[in-house]
């Protein structure tokens, strides 16, 4: 793993673009709070911040960041294409309003939120992805984007769509927290030098990962949080998390991540803790 000691130290993806190595994410935070929220972020020190189009508050993070007073080439901004929009006229309209929500000339992560399957299209899917991932490198080759991505695609979505593709995805934002670590889905990724994202690194709602017994002994040891443990557990890998929370302090807290290492054997334990809830979706058997 690269020598990272802050939030903003960088992650190289695979066309040379760098990305801070922690995430802000936005994941189901009410536009009505998501302004002040992103704008609190920025100003403890995040900036990566992470969007989508569905999550309903674009906008709002758009104004969060406006009104943190950062220049905008100094955040690194992602968003999402949702399942309604694929298709490749559909996929560079969607684009294109996204950026009117969020007020920007340029995106510097975009993402397929999560691959059309065959449940809902048969034989149609792997079509329907190739042309609405075909919009992604023609938005991406007309520099709107710097660098194109997946989210919720397993290594079989991807195989499939190299097979047409012209640019190679830069990344693939999957669910991984304890109990859901999705350990050879991230050696396949790593191995054809594609970032993973974790997303709902902390178990998400309902999930039991703050009070596991086993994350909270290790958390003891090192004066730590179960949160941090999580994080450090997924950074460690050389994913990058997307930790959310409206609070000040756990945006703090959640930073706090960089003065301590977890022991090969810590590492094991916590990657074979059983289910801890979360929302473990199968991407082939979604149907929104």
């Amino acid at each position: 793993m690269l020598e990272l000691t802050n939030i903003n130290s960088t992650f190289n993806l695979n066309n040379g673009v760098k990305i801070p190595c922690v995430g802000y994410g936005t994941f189901r935070t009410p536009a009505d709070v998501a302004e002040k929220a992103v704008k609190e972020a920025i100003a403890t020190g995040y900036r990566h911040i992470d969007t989508a189009a569905v999550y309903g508050n674009e906008e709002a993070v758009g104004k969060g960041i406006k009104d943190s007073g950062i220049d905008r080439q100094d955040l690194f901004v992602t968003s999402k294409l949702w399942n309604t929009n694929r298709g490749y006229e559909e996929t560079k309209k969607a684009f294109q309003e996204t950026l009117d929500r969020l007020q920007m000339s340029y995106l510097d992560l975009y993402l397929i939120h999560w691959p059309a399957n065959q449940k809902q299209f048969g034989d149609e899917a792997a079509k329907i992805n190739a042309e609405t991932w075909r919009a992604m490198e023609d938005l991406y080759n007309e520099g709107k984007i710097r660098a194109i991505g997946l989210s919720n695609f397993m290594p079989h979505h991807i195989v499939e769509l190299m097979k047409t593709a012209k640019v190679a995805p830069a990344v693939d934002q999957i669910e991984v927290h304890p109990g859901w670590p999705h350990t050879e889905e991230i050696k396949y990724l790593q191995a054809h030098n594609i970032l993973v994202e974790a997303w709902a690194p902390l178990g998400g709602q309902g999930a039991e990962v703050m009070s596991n017994p086993t994350l909270l002994q290790i958390a003891d040891k090192y004066q730590k949080t179960a949160a941090q443990i999580c994080l450090r557990w997924i950074l460690q890998q050389g994913v990058l998390p997307l930790p959310k929370s409206v609070h000040k302090e756990r945006m703090v807290s959640n930073q706090q991540i960089f003065d301590f290492e977890l022991t090969d054997e810590e590492m094991r334990k916590i990657s074979l803790l059983p289910n801890l809830g979360g929302q473990c979706a199968d991407p082939d058997e979604v149907d929104f």
